[in-house]
C-alpha cells in the first residue's frame, strides 16, 4: 500500500478541531486499511515550538516546518483555520508560498483558505471557507473564485473546506479517493459521522443562510414558509398573507432578507426534502409531495440544479441508517 504522508501546519490561535478532525480521519483510515503507516502524520509549527489554540489548548508540534520538509514535501499538506489566520504571520505565508505548490495535495480547513490565498495559492481557483469569512476572502482576493455554499470544494490538487467539522467531511472524501469507500465508511462509523456530506451540500439551512427580516410580518412569514412547504408559496400568495402588493412585497422581502422570495422558497423546499431523504424511509414520490414539489421530476431538477446530484444519489450518500 503506498504511503501518503500528511503534514499539518500549526500556528498560534489555530482552531483545534481543524487540526484534530482530519488527523483522526487519516489515522483511523490507516488502522482500518490494516496499515497504520498508510498516512504518516506529522504536525509542525514555524520554529517547532508549542502553539496555543484559540480555545487555550496547548499543542506540541512534532517538528519545525523547515525540518519537516528537509527530506521532501508531504503528499498532503493541511492548513487549518482559526483566529490566527486573520492577521497571519508573514513568515508563515512566505513558507506556504514556497512549499505549498510542491505538495501533491494542498488542503485547507475552514479559514485556512485565507492563508493559502495570502500566499497566492488560490488565485484562479474555485474555493470555499467558513461562511463568515467568504465575503472577506472574496473582497481581499478577487482572483479567487469563492463559492460560499459547499461543504468542501475540489479544484485539481487543491481542496478547501467550510467551517470546522467540514474538514472531517473533506478528509473522508480524500480517504475514499485514496483507499476506497469501504475504508472511508468504516472510519465515518467509528467517528459517528455520516459518509459523507456531498461536497456541494449547503453549509447552512435556508433560514440561517439568509438574513432575518426586521419587520415582524415578514419575519413571521419566513417562519410560516418553513413550516408549510406544500402551500401555495407564489409571490402573489405570500404578498396576500402580509397584505402587500406583489411588487411591494417582493421588493421588501429582498431588501430585508437579501434574497428574493422565490429563492427563499426554493431553499426551504430543498432543505425539507433533504431532511426527509436523510432521516426517513419515505419514497421519493412521497418526499416530493411533502416538500411542495408536486412531482419527483420537479424535485430531481431542483436537486440537480442546487446540489449537482439527484434525490436517489443524495439519499445513498447521506441517509441515516436505522438500527
Amino acid at each position: 500500500m503506498p504511503q501518503r504522508s500528511v503534514l499539518v501546519v500549526l500556528f498560534d490561535d489555530v482552531q483545534s478541531l481543524d487540526v484534530t478532525g482530519p488527523v483522526e480521519v487519516f489515522a483511523g483510515a490507516g488502522r482500518v486499511a490494516g496499515d497504520p503507516s498508510a498516512y504518516p502524520i506529522r504536525t509542525a509549527s514555524l520554529d517547532g515550538a508549542p502553539v496555543r489554540t484559540h480555545s487555550g489548548l496547548r499543542l506540541l508540534p512534532d517538528t519545525g516546518l523547515d525540518e519537516a520538509v528537509a527530506d521532501g514535501l508531504p503528499h498532503t499538506l493541511v492548513v487549518p483555520g482559526g483566529e490566527g489566520t486573520r492577521e497571519p504571520d508573514p513568515v508563515l505565508v512566505d513558507w506556504l508560498r514556497v512549499h505549498g505548490p510542491r505538495a501533491t495535495r494542498l488542503v485547507s480547513v475552514c479559514t485556512g483558505a485565507l492563508l493559502l490565498a495570502e500566499a497566492g495559492l488560490l488565485d484562479g481557483h474555485r474555493a470555499t471557507t467558513h461562511w463568515n469569512a467568504c465575503e472577506h476572502l472574496a473582497r481581499r482576493h478577487p482572483r479567487v473564485e469563492v463559492d460560499p455554499d459547499p461543504v468542501f470544494v475540489r479544484d485539481g490538487r487543491l481542496a478547501t473546506s467550510a467551517g470546522v467539522t467540514a474538514g472531517i467531511d473533506l478528509a473522508l472524501a480524500l480517504v475514499e479517493e485514496d483507499l476506497g469507500r469501504d475504508v472511508a465508511l468504516t472510519v465515518a462509523r467509528h467517528l459517528v459521522v455520516f459518509l459523507r456530506r456531498p461536497g456541494n451540500q449547503a453549509q447552512f439551512s435556508a433560514q440561517l443562510s439568509v438574513q432575518t427580516a426586521r419587520r415582524e410580518p415578514l419575519r413571521d412569514l419566513q417562519h410560516w414558509i418553513t413550516e408549510h412547504p406544500t402551500e401555495d408559496l407564489s409571490v402573489e400568495a405570500l404578498a396576500a398573507r402580509v397584505r402587500l402588493s406583489a411588487r411591494h412585497f417582493a421588493r421588501a422581502f429582498r431588501a430585508e432578507t437579501g434574497t428574493p422570495p422565490g429563492s427563499y422558497v426554493n431553499r426551504v423546499r430543498l432543505e425539507h426534502a433533504r431532511r426527509l431523504l436523510e432521516d426517513s424511509s419515505r419514497g421519493v414520490e412521497e418526499v416530493a409531495r411533502a416538500s411542495g414539489y408536486g412531482t419527483p421530476e420537479a424535485m430531481r431538477r431542483a436537486f440537480l440544479k442546487a446540489l449537482g446530484t439527484g434525490p436517489a444519489e443524495y439519499r445513498r450518500r447521506f441517509h441515516a441508517p436505522v438500527d
